[in-house]
């Protein structure tokens, strides 16, 4: 029997995370997840949440680790998974309630977060939650040594990641009718934000 993909990441900051949107995902939600990895957090949500309906998304190259993560368990509220990059003109599933991500603004290419907020702004429904858990900089500072020496790993391994800026992220968000409505602090140097979907005027 094939071993399944571990991140220990998500094994530690799983419960933090599900005690913050256990608050606004609510009994009959659709929410999408932006980069599930090992599936890890879905499984774990998916279990505590049982009424949440999740729907796992990867880029093409991970959807066999996901797959793999999420093989022979047979939770009814996770649905298929998805391929979705961020870039794509039009993501495969629309009317959502809900958008997760977690660990992954930093790891793309500052060019996608454009595209990152872009979808999300026209998948989400008015009045759905937008959740992003990471690293962040606060008016180009780190928030802690530790974070800045990770930045620095992860530009030494692509120039194009790096921890991204709050400021800018956060105005990405408002571009695309989100409100900012909380930025909890979150163990081991990260943050939780969450936006909130707002009703644009026609």
């Amino acid at each position: 029997m094939n071993k399944k993909p571990f991140s220990q990441a998500c094994e530690n900051n799983k419960q933090p995370i599900l005690e913050v949107i256990a608050s606004y995902f609510r009994p009959g939600d659709r929410i999408i997840e932006i980069g599930s990895g090992t599936g890890q957090h879905a499984l774990y949500f998916c279990q505590n949440l049982p009424k949440v309906n999740w729907i796992p998304c990867e880029i093409p190259e991970n959807m066999d680790m996901l797959a793999a993560g999420l093989a022979g368990e047979g939770l009814q509220n996770i649905m298929p998974s998805e391929v979705v990059d961020v870039r794509q003109q039009e993501w495969p599933v629309r009317e959502l309630d809900g958008l997760y991500s977690a660990n992954c603004l930093h790891i793309m290419p500052a060019a996608f977060n454009d595209d990152f907020f872009r979808g999300a702004g026209e998948v989400l429904v008015p009045g759905a939650t937008l959740c992003v858990y990471g690293p962040f900089k606060y008016q180009g500072e780190f928030t802690s040594d530790s974070n800045a020496g990770f930045d620095e790993w992860l530009k030494n391994r692509d120039p194009l990641s790096g921890i991204r800026d709050f400021e800018k992220i956060n105005q990405l968000a408002e571009d695309n009718a989100f409100k900012l409505i909380e930025d909890r602090a979150m163990p081991a140097n990260n943050q939780c934000l969450i936006w909130r979907k707002e009703l644009v005027n026609q």
